[in-house]
This record gives C-alpha cells, sequence and structure tokens, in this order.
C-alpha cells in the first residue's frame, strides 16, 4: 500500500521511497527514507496536503507525493534497530555532564593547539542551520544592532553579515535556512558554495535540540566539508523543561567536534559559544576524521562504496579544492554539480558508475537512498547514546490544541479570515490610526514653529514654498503613516515568527493550485501586504522557476503598505467615517484581480503543474521581542531614508516644476508651469478614465518612484483641497487604478534581480495595462449606475 491509503492516527514504516531528481533527494534528506516509521496526523480541511509525524517532526506532503512512497502498516512505533559498540554508554547510563570551559582538558579544543592564525585575521564564520531551528535568534544575540544586509554574489539570495559583538576582526554571515547541503533550492545551493567556495575560517551549526536526529543530518555534511566546525545545540531550556537530556561530552566524541549548549532565546550559553567560536576559528581546530559509515553496518557496503569512490577521485578534489569525504558521497548521491568541478574524464565516470551500481546492487537501496540511510542510522546512534529524549513536550501540547481550531476542517478558512480582518482593522482603524493622529498633530505643530521661525527672519518667499508647502506638506504627509506600516509589519512579524503562517500554507495549498500555485506561494503573497520588496525576494524559497515568476506577478495585486497613504487620503477627502469599509474592499478587490490575472496566466504563459508541496510545520513558539524589534526597526529606518531619500528629492523636483515655467521664471498658476507640460503628454491615456487632470498624472507618475509620494505630490498641487477637482466617480477610478498599477522602482529592481530586466519591463506595462482597464470597466459600471 502508499502512504496515501494511510488513515489519520494509523502508523507505519517506509518500504520504498518511488519518485525522482531533486525531489526525491529533498525527501530522502528529509528523513523519508527506507525502514523509517511514521504516522498520519491529520488531512488539510481541503482533504490535500497531509500532515505526518516521522523522526519526532511534523513534515506535510501533496497526496501526489505519498502516492509515491509505499509503507507496511504496523500496530506501533517500534524502537530503531542500533548497532551499538558495547564500550559506549549503554542507554541506561546516559546522564548530563558538565561541559568542559575553554582551555580545559577537552579532546577537541585544547588551549594553544592547531594552526593559529596571524594576530588581526579577521575570523570569518558561517551560521549554518535547519529552517526553525532559532538561527535567526542566535544571529541577532551574537550581532546586536551591529548587521547589514545584502545579497550573495551572482544570486538573489539575502545575505546577513555582522560583527560578533564585543570582538573586531570577526565576520558572521547567516546563511539561509536549509535541511540538508543536496541542490533542491537556491538557498540549499548558497549555502554550500558559501562554505566551499568562500571557505569562512569557522561554521557555526545550529542544532534544535529537541529534535535532533532531523537537524543532525545538515550537520553530518558539515563535518564532512573539513572546516573548524562548532556545534550550538538551540532550545536546550525547552529539552530540559520537559525531562529529556543531552550528554555534551559523549556528542563531542561521537561527532569529533565542539557542542556547546544554548538557549538563544534567552541568551543563555551564547558566551560559551561565542569563546569556543573564537577558539576553533583562531587555531584552525577541524572536525575529527571519521567514518560515519561503519564496516560493520549491512556488511560495509556503503562503507567500501565511499572509499572505493574516494580513492578515484582523491587527486581530482585536490585540483577542484573539494572537501574529499563530502565530495566522495555527492559523487554518489549523483550530484551533477559537484560531479561537473571534479571534471571526470569518461574512464573514471565509468569507474564510478561500475562501483555504485554493484553497491545498488548489494544494498538493495538506490544510490541517494544508500547514503541517505548510512547518515541516518549513525544520527540513531549519536540519539540513543547521547540524548534521553524528552515526553511529550509543553509546545507540542499546546500546538496540537491550537491546531484543532487553526487548522481544522470546518474552522481554518474562517479563523483566518477572522484573523485577516483583525489585523486590517487594528491597523487601519483602531492602534495605527490613533498613532498616525498623534504624530500628524507633532508634525503640524512643528510646521507651525519653522514657519513662524521663517517669517520672523524675513526667509524668501520662494524658500519658505519649498520648505512649507515642498517638504512639510509632502515628505511630513508621507511620514504620518509610519504607525500605520510598523502595526501592519508588527502582525506579519507575529504570524510568521509563531509558526502560524506555516499553516496558512498547509491550509490553503489546495485552493492555490487551483490557480496555478503550492501553498508555499502564501507567504511572499501575505508578505507582498506589508511590502513587494520582500515579498519578491521571498519566492527565491520556491524551488520552482514557474512558480517563482507566477507568484512574482501575482505579487503587486496585494496592496502593499506604501499605498495606504493613498488610501487613506482619498478616504479622508471623499468618504469620511468609512475608511475600514473602503480600505477592506480595495485589499479585497486586488486580490479578486489577481486570482482571475492567475487563471489566465495558467492557461497561457505558466503552463505546467505548481511545485511539490513539501514543509515542516514547527511547533507555535511565542516571538522573541527582541527579533520582532529589530524587524520593525529595520522597516521603520528603511521608510525614514526614503521619505528623506526619494521622497524627499521627488518633492523638491515636483514643488520646482510646478513653480516655474520653461523660462524658469516663478509662475502662480501652476498650470503654467513644466510640470503641467511634461504631464500632458500623458493625459489622453487618463482621460477615458476620468482622470484627465494633469496633477492627477503627475501624482501618479511619481508613485513609480514611491507610492508614498503620490500623496506628498497631490498635497503640493491641489492647494485647494482635491476635493475641488474631482468627483467621487472619479476618485473611486484613481483609488481602484492606485491599487493595480506598477509597483514602484525599488519593487521593479527586487523583480529585475530575481528574474531579469526583460520581466521587469514585462511586469511594469502588464501591471499598468491591467489597471488601466480594470479602472475602464470600473468607470463604466460607474457611470451606468449615474455616478459621475
Amino acid at each position: 500500500m502508499t502512504l496515501r491509503e494511510l488513515k489519520v492516527g494509523e502508523k507505519a514504516r517506509i518500504i520504498k521511497v518511488g519518485g525522482e531528481g531533486a525531489l526525491r533527494q529533498h525527501f530522502l534528506d528529509m528523513g523519508v527514507i527506507p525502514g523509517a516509521e511514521l504516522a498520519v496526523i491529520k488531512y488539510a480541511p481541503m482533504g490535500d496536503p497531509i500532515e505526518i509525524e516521522i523522526h519526532g517532526y511534523r513534515l506535510t506532503l501533496r497526496l501526489a507525493e505519498a502516492q509515491e512512497i509505499e509503507i507496511e502498516k504496523i500496530p506501533e512505533y517500534t524502537k530503531p534497530k542500533v548497532s551499538i559498540n558495547p564500550e559506549s554508554h549503554a542507554a541506561s547510563d546516559k546522564k548530563k555532564t558538565v561541559h568542559p570551559g575553554l582551555g580545559e582538558t577537552g579532546i577537541y579544543h585544547p588551549k594553544g593547539s592547531g594552526n593559529p592564525l596571524p594576530e588581526g585575521t579577521t575570523l570569518t564564520f558561517a551560521l549554518v542551520g535547519n529552517q526553525n531551528s532559532g538561527k535567526t535568534t542566535l544571529f541577532n544575540q551574537l550581532t546586536g544592532s551591529k548587521q547589514h544586509v545584502g545579497n550573495f554574489p551572482g544570486v538573489t539570495v539575502d545575505r546577513k553579515d555582522g560583527e560578533i559583538r564585543g570582538y573586531k576582526n570577526t565576520l558572521i554571515t547567516d546563511l539561509p535556512g536549509i535541511y540538508s547541503m543536496s541542490p533542491y533550492t537556491s538557498e540549499e545551493i548558497v549555502s554550500r558554495n558559501h562554505v566551499l567556495e568562500e571557505k569562512p575560517t569557522a561554521i557555526i551549526n545550529i542544532v534544535d535540540a529537541t529534535n535532533v536526529e532531523r537537524n543532525l543530518y545538515l550537520t553530518m555534511q558539515l563535518l564532512e566539508m573539513d572546516v573548524p566546525t562548532v556545534v550550538a545545540l538551540n532550545m536546550m531550556d525547552e529539552l530540559t523543561g520537559n525531562d529529556g537530556a543531552v550528554d555534551i561530552n559523549q556528542m563531542e566524541e561521537m561527532l569529533g567536534t565542539p557542542v556547546v549548549p544554548i538557549a538563544a532565546a534567552k541568551n543563555q550559553g551564547v558566551d560559551e559559544l561565542i569563546a569556543h567560536a573564537l577558539h576553533i576559528a583562531k587555531y584552525q581546530e577541524k572536525p575529527l576524521e571519521q567514518d560515519f559509515c561503519s564496516k560493520d553496518d549491512n556488511g560495509g557496503i556503503v562503507h567500501k562504496c565511499l572509499h572505493a569512490v574516494m580513492n578515484l577521485i582523491d587527486d581530482n578534489a585536490k585540483r577542484a579544492g573539494l572537501p574529499l569525504r563530502f565530495t566522495a558521497s555527492k559523487v554518489v548521491e549523483g550530484d551533477a554539480l559537484i560531479i561537473e568541478k571534479l571534471g571526470l574524464d569518461d574512464s573514471e565516470k565509468e569507474a564510478i558508475e561500475r562501483i555504485v551500481s554493484n553497491m545498488e546492487k548489494e544494498r538493495g537501496l538506490d544510490r541517494s537512498a544508500a547514503i541517505a540511510e548510512m547518515r541516518f542510522e549513525y544520527i540513531k546512534k549519536v540519539s540513543h547514546q547521547c540524548v534521553t529524549k524528552p515526553k511529550e513536550s509543553k509546545e507540542q501540547i499546546r500546538s496540537n490544541k491550537i491546531d484543532k481550531v487553526l487548522t481544522g476542517k470546518y474552522t481554518a478558512i474562517p479563523v483566518f479570515i477572522l484573523i485577516m480582518g483583525l489585523v486590517f482593522l487594528l491597523t487601519f482603524n483602531v492602534i495605527g490610526a490613533f498613532l498616525q493622529g498623534l504624530l500628524e498633530t507633532g508634525i503640524d505643530a512643528l510646521k507651525t514653529l519653522v514657519e513662524e521661525a521663517l517669517i520672523a527672519g524675513n526667509v524668501n518667499q520662494v524658500l519658505q514654498g519649498l520648505i512649507i508647502d515642498g517638504i512639510f506638506e509632502g515628505v511630513g504627509s508621507v511620514l504620518s503613516f509610519l504607525p500605520i506600516i510598523i502595526i501592519l509589519f508588527l502582525f506579519l512579524s507575529l504570524m510568521e515568527d509563531s509558526g502560524y503562517i506555516a499553516r496558512v500554507a498547509f491550509v490553503m495549498d489546495k485552493l492555490l493550485r487551483r490557480i496555478g500555485l503550492s501553498g508555499r506561494s502564501i507567504v511572499p503573497l501575505l508578505i507582498g501586504f506589508g511590502c513587494t520588496v520582500p515579498a519578491v525576494m521571498s519566492t527565491r524559497t520556491l524551488p520552482s522557476e514557474r512558480d517563482r515568476k507566477m507568484t512574482i506577478m501575482l505579487t503587486p495585486f496585494m496592496s502593499c503598505t506604501a499605498k495606504l497613504p493613498i488610501y487613506a487620503f482619498f478616504v479622508n477627502a471623499f468618504f469620511p467615517g468609512k475608511g475600514g469599509l473602503v480600505i477592506t474592499a480595495l485589499y479585497i478587490w486586488g486580490i479578486v484581480v489577481g486570482i482571475l490575472v492567475a487563471f489566465v496566466a495558467k492557461k497561457t504563459i505558466f503552463k505546467g503543474e505548481p511545485v511539490p508541496f513539501v514543509m515542516e510545520l514547527p511547533n507555535y513558539r511565542l516571538p522573541s521581542p527582541r527579533n520582532v524589534l529589530q524587524l520593525l526597526w529595520e522597516k521603520s529606518k528603511d521608510f525614514i531614508q526614503r521619505a528623506f531619500s526619494v521622497i524627499f528629492i521627488a518633492t523638491i523636483v515636483v514643488w520646482f516644476l510646478s513653480h516655474f515655467d520653461l523660462h524658469f521664471n516663478l509662475v502662480t498658476d501652476s498650470q503654467s508651469s513644466l510640470l503641467s507640460l511634461i504631464a500632458g503628454v500623458f493625459v489622453p491615456v487618463f482621460v477615458p478614465l476620468g482622470l484627465g487632470d494633469w496633477r492627477i498624472c503627475t501624482s501618479l507618475i511619481s508613485g513609480f518612484i514611491a507610492k508614498e509620494s503620490v500623496v506628498s505630490v497631490m498635497e503640493v498641487l491641489f492647494s485647494e483641497g482635491v476635493e475641488a477637482a474631482l468627483s467621487t466617480g472619479a476618485a473611486i477610478t484613481m483609488l481602484v487604478f492606485s491599487l493595480l498599477y506598477t509597483p514602484c522602482v525599488a519593487a521593479i529592481a527586487a523583480v529585475k534581480r530575481e528574474l531579469g530586466r526583460k520581466w521587469a519591463f514585462f511586469v511594469v506595462i502588464w501591471q499598468c495595462a491591467v489597471a488601466w482597464i480594470i479602472a475602464l470597466l470600473v468607470r463604466i459600471i460607474l457611470l451606468a449606475a449615474g455616478i459621475q
């Protein structure tokens, strides 16, 4: 039978993992291997995908993938059969031991050993770990505010670097959260290339202590890379709080590298981790070379295969600068990228294929499954001898109770709608609106003081106009929306860090598949409500190029926070007291248009099937206040910088163009200005929409620079108030066009980085065309209803 036939609560043992290519390798790397035991936890509310528990963690996959996994039912979980060295600790002897301090008689970090680097050498660290292991929390603890965000060279994956607090000449790079060093996603390729090519001085590998079996799979690959490594065993407070324990010294002995227990969220053990990391980096203390493939396991078949391949590729690996053991395991798996780097000739490739084929026949498993099974066998030994598994954790019990509501068959979607509605209500009508009012009052008071000072100082009238009518009216009006944007990002951050957005992806997968997307696309689409730039960048977690492109195309239809000033401006002018209703309607309308566009794209430019849905469902956790505050600070800083750079410049340029003519004479009527002349070229395009006023055209054009500047430009140009220039019908059309037309230049730049210049240009034309057509239809409907 197959996993698809297994019912909720039933347990089974995997017989065979079908499928092919990178997806199958990804399943194997995540522990879906022959012999592993699993249980079905639940089906999504719409019946697909399915959630299973394997190796102590929760994984989701679609029924189509479950169909490829052959199983046999078992009455209950059985203890894994593990071959244990009789000289090692027995399970009954497991106990917590005191972790040796730096410089004590530890095996792997004796004081002054190794080959010390010259004084003043910059020590570079790669922070590597699984998703949901607390990596971001640890990075923030290590670096504090001394961090900056960039991109890895040649690709579009985020790169976060920072200096370790209190230690100059250090640089730590926060690599993307990954499960293995196999080339399934761009993140995994980037992480692997960073270690292999940039060669950091040392690696800090963060491991979730509550789920050692899953996390150590990546650790074993890192240890094969021959780079000084320290293992940070995170969430030890959760483990010990649920009566679990780890014999740290025994784990160090079995892994051959320092292991430091920490609780990053509470900043416990972080100082000791820093000391160990600095020590192994300075003295270049590499992991102990050892075989994870025992000669005694299954007759040593995999052991003999790996060592035969190591002997064959030794010279090639040295020439390519690749670590031998890691390279050999990847060659056996059939990793095309690694094989290409080795530059093997035909005879060498044929010899390797003979070795691997013999191993497959003798072992009864294909090459990828054999290597994965070998790693997990060693992980079982480590876990059996070093880890006292906790009882069912309080976090797991709490998550199960919450999931009954948030992923329940009849409650999941209504609760999601309720949560998003509450987020919008609190953001736009309650908390955000209150804070916005306070900030507006402060800006107005400052504006009055400055105006009085300028008058008292007898400052030139033109300069007065620039400062008061240009800068304060323009930049000040945009700054007043900062509270709303921060509140929305706060809620999105809480949803993501708590683990809820992963559940939303699980619940919405089947629905999104109908429009040609995977449930994983819900994450960038939801982030799009905050800002299109990070939303576009977050699509890189999607392993399918087709899904990435289609998600990026749809993301601009999710109204970003930068458009809120436009909505609020027109709501205050034309629909006072109905802000929540009007803005919510705009958000819903953007989603509806996005769905319609998706249906069209699915049948035309994006034919094919969406990427398979494979995602871990972590336990619900309270978001770290430090992480949330760090994110809000970054977003606030980014918004303020844009307000005082792009928007500031745009405001001054617009003010200048609206106050001078072709001969640079000051004009009393902006109709005679340079701006009117330039905008007049675009007026005929907007006349059918009822937006034939050149000032409207100018505002919309400025929105391409930054959406917030639409309001600042209108404040400058409509000195008598926009109500006097537009009808209610035209205001509605303006709102619809603003909702749908091209995102700002920063978002287009992000699209260009992700997909290239042609796609970026296409997005601009496509969004403007869709916006114009939809706005025209709305205009026709309004006129038919008698609304001018």
